[in-house]
């Protein structure tokens, strides 16, 4: 199992350029570095075209630009396969996967199951991730948090649903493979625990700092700092943990705007200097002292979540069941109380240095 890093912050702040000095760093120090882009700049900047599958760029260095029309084919040549394994009749045989178009959402979660491939291919001790690095890489993040609701909600309706009981002889192969276990309809539905369980390993994994984090990139420019500590925010209400922030040459100069975040000044890069921009990186792999996005508290009865970048008015707690939702900016986030808190009545909420602090 590799760790993955990936960066955050808005476009122009040199978060390309940075993920390929992280990858050149790593490498000289004999990890095994995959680097997955989705910006033809990746190939400009190495100076080699990259293409659907890993080459080596450098010793120790791989890396590869994810398309999602190759992702999309792949996929869907693995459906039709698994149909005709199981239905006596497959209706998907004269649907070809180079016709495909590509649908809103697509992406990301074509993106984030090859993330999981590489990730179990067991052939790298580290992969970056250079993807948009805005909102949308963090609801991608996110699916595992937000299935694992839909499930606990929905459950009950599928187990009676006739259509599903119609083409769950199609539905569990297919499920198999993309969950990569074992599990069919009949038995998620009848232990319901199987599937809950995956995907609180999901959520676990982004958790987990030493396995999945993210680092902030960004120019001392006001609007820069700005969509930083956005997303810094943002990530928070995925379970993503932030480590550090990392500040690109420019205008400007930034104070204390990150607390307690790290923050690293980066080289200036101009032609290809990157010895001198890799030696000015700190050791992203070293462990964080960074605040957890939730902490909960039995003795005290209390929930800490960690909501930095938005002030009080941005904050929404609301109460359904047993569970509590946290609204902040334009994301949500549905936390499932421990047993000894589920059902228990909101007595107290308050927002203090970044943290929205319930009490039950």
């Amino acid at each position: 199992m590799a760790s993955i890093l990936t960066f955050l912050g808005k476009g122009g702040t040199g978060r390309s350029i940075t993920a390929i000095a992280v990858a050149k760093s790593l490498a000289q120090k004999g990890k095994r570095v995959l680097l997955l882009g989705q910006d033809p700049s990746l190939g400009f900047y190495l100076g080699t075209p990259l293409h659907e599958q890993p080459r080596e760029v450098e010793t120790n260095f791989f890396a590869l630009n994810l398309t999602t029309t190759a992702l999309l084919e792949r996929g869907w040549e693995q459906v039709k396969e698994l149909e005709s394994q199981y239905l006596r009749s497959p209706t998907l045989k004269n649907i070809y996967g180079q016709e495909l178009g590509v649908l809103p959402g697509m992406d990301e979660i074509l993106i984030l199951n090859a993330l999981r491939e590489y990730d179990q291919s067991n052939r790298y001790d580290v992969i970056l991730y250079d993807g948009p690095g805005n909102l949308n890489t963090l609801r991608m993040l996110g699916v595992a948090e937000i299935a694992s609701w839909y499930w606990r909600r929905f459950r009950q309706v599928l187990d009676g649903s006739e259509v599903i009981k119609t083409v769950s002889p199609f539905l569990q192969p297919v499920a198999g493979a993309l969950l990569n276990g074992a599990w069919n309809l009949e038995e998620l539905t009848q232990n319901p625990q199987g599937l809950n369980n995956l995907l609180e390993t999901g959520k676990t994994f982004l958790a987990d700092p030493r396995r999945f984090a993210a680092y902030l990139v960004t120019t001392p420019a006001p609007v820069a700092v700005l969509g930083a500590k956005a997303l810094w925010g943002g990530a928070q209400q995925v379970g993503l943990t932030v480590k550090g922030v990392l500040v690109t040459p420019g205008q400007g100069q930034i104070n204390q705007e990150f607390p307690p975040l790290p923050m690293t000044a980066l080289a200036t890069f101009q032609g290809d200097n990157w010895p001198e921009l890799v030696q000015s990186l700190p050791d992203l792999l070293a462990e964080t002292t960074a605040p957890r996005p939730l902490d909960i508290d039995l003795t005290a009865r209390q929930v800490k979540v960690f909501l930095p970048g938005f002030d009080k008015k941005q904050v929404k707690l609301t109460q359904y069941g047993p569970e509590i939702t946290i609204e902040a900016g334009d994301q949500r986030r549905n936390i499932d109380l421990p047993a000894p808190l589920r059902g228990q009545a909101v007595t107290g909420a308050k927002f203090q240095d970044h943290y929205l602090i319930i009490s039950f």
